[in-house]
């Protein structure tokens, strides 16, 4: 890593902040994220509750883990997240603490047992109607077109009934996108060539995928959209947190330089940098005050260059894999929600400060990628400046840093076999 890295963040740990704890469910790099954000800001030791400890959540001075075994069920989760509860609020001056997911269908298990949880823990939830609303690809879409957000052109393929849905005629050109309207529902099932997203190239490629999903279980909604064209760096990323009195108190945004590319993580940013985006905020916080949102939320954007509209995806019900963009540009994601449902007080609203990169891929791997010579200079001078890997916490022991350096040689590895060129339309 570059020595602006080492040196962004302190190597001594912070004092603890009384009263401020935080119990995480899961365990990728974007629960480590939220643990290191929390410590920075409050000297926070999480708590991380999940299947497997895998390298994100490994070998770790800011987080204890409690592994349940990858056969855990969801019952079995809640029942780990209720005795984890109870031991806290046994101990002498206990500490209700926050509770957050940071997986579609982690934060709907939270959801569904909040009346249970919320006996122990403070929950920064969507109500259950909103939740099913904004985590609903089709209905994002609809909410977005009541208030003249621009999405992409949407057709719905409806799976409840158990049956293939006829494929209509469609006038979104090929090749098109096609992607599960829920992620939730559509973890539970699996297939043959299952991916995050599809390319689909012509009809004929859209029946076998329907056909696909209809052998394998599904039940829910597909949403059929056109390709907006322009790779990977056509893409932004913006994170928000609505406090309960429908304030937004957390606003920031990047754009995207590289997407990872490997069929299950499709889409997610592997390196962006912190930027202003005016009018992409004022629609994200009039898509939160109409939806009456309460939370953490991270919307997916592109812009098209056919127009120069930035055109809505989504909105995930979370804080995002990548949020750690926000801490290290000077708007720590731990405060506005420790403020809201820990100190109840009103908070002005935390922007970004800085400009920074975030990667967690090499630069050598990146800059390939970046083909606009502006672009790749106006990176070449933030890197200089600031570049940040979520993983990369001074704090950590050399246990931590050696995982971090295989996992970006992985990386490497990874965009060579699934992506080893950049193409227009980012597939």
């Amino acid at each position: 890593m570059p020595a602006s890295s080492a040196s962004s963040a302190t190597s001594s740990a912070p004092t603890p902040t009384p009263g401020v704890d935080l119990v995480l469910l899961g365990g990728d790099i974007g629960i480590y994220a939220l643990a290191r954000a929390f410590h920075e800001k409050y000297g926070v030791v999480s708590t991380v509750v999940t299947r497997k400890v895998a390298g994100p959540v490994a070998d770790s001075t800011i987080l204890r883990t409690v592994e349940l075994g990858m056969e855990a069920s969801e019952e079995q989760m809640i029942q780990a997240l209720v005795r984890v509860g109870a031991d806290k609020a046994s101990r002498p001056g206990g500490t209700r603490p926050i509770l957050l997911a940071n997986a579609d269908f982690l934060v709907a298990l939270l959801a569904s047992h909040r009346e249970l949880l919320g006996t122990y823990y403070h929950l920064p939830l969507l109500d259950d109607e909103v939740l099913s609303d904004v985590a609903d690809k089709a209905t994002f879409s609809e909410i977005c077109a009541q208030i003249g957000v621009p999405t992409p052109r949407t057709v719905v393929l409806d799976f409840s009934s158990g049956t293939a849905p006829e494929v209509p005629d469609l006038d979104l050109g090929w090749p098109l996108v096609a992607k599960a309207s829920r992620s939730s529902a559509y973890n539970a099932v699996s297939f043959p060539g299952k991916r995050k997203v599809f390319e689909i190239a012509d009809r004929a490629q859209l029946v076998d995928l329907v056909d696909a999903l209809t052998t394998a279980g599904y039940r829910d909604r597909f949403v059929v959209q056109e390709m907006i064209p322009g790779d990977d760096t056509s893409m932004l990323s913006v994170t928000a947190y609505v406090d309960t009195r429908g304030e937004v108190t957390l606003l920031g945004g990047a754009q995207v330089l590289l997407e990872e590319h490997t069929p299950g993580a499709l889409g997610n940013p592997a390196a962006m940098f912190t930027t202003e985006l005016p009018d992409v905020f004022d629609q994200s916080v009039r898509f939160l005050e109409h939806s009456g949102y309460r939370g953490y939320a991270n919307f997916d954007v592109k812009i098209d260059p056919r127009d120069g509209v930035a055109k809505f995806f989504e909105v995930n019900p979370r804080i995002g894999r990548n949020n750690y963009y926000m801490t290290a540009a000077g708007a720590n994601v731990a405060e506005p929600v420790v403020a809201d449902l820990v100190e109840g007080r009103e908070l002005a609203r935390v922007v970004p400060s800085r400009e920074v990169l975030y990667s967690i891929v090499p630069w050598t791997l990146l800059r390939r990628y970046i083909l606009d010579p502006q672009l790749r200079a106006r990176v070449q001078a933030i890197r200089s400046q600031r570049t940040v890997h979520p993983l990369w916490y001074p704090v950590e022991g050399m246990r931590r840093r050696a995982y971090v350096l295989a996992a970006q040689a992985n990386q490497v590895k990874k965009f060579l076999q699934h992506y080893p060129r950049p193409s227009a339309d980012g597939f």
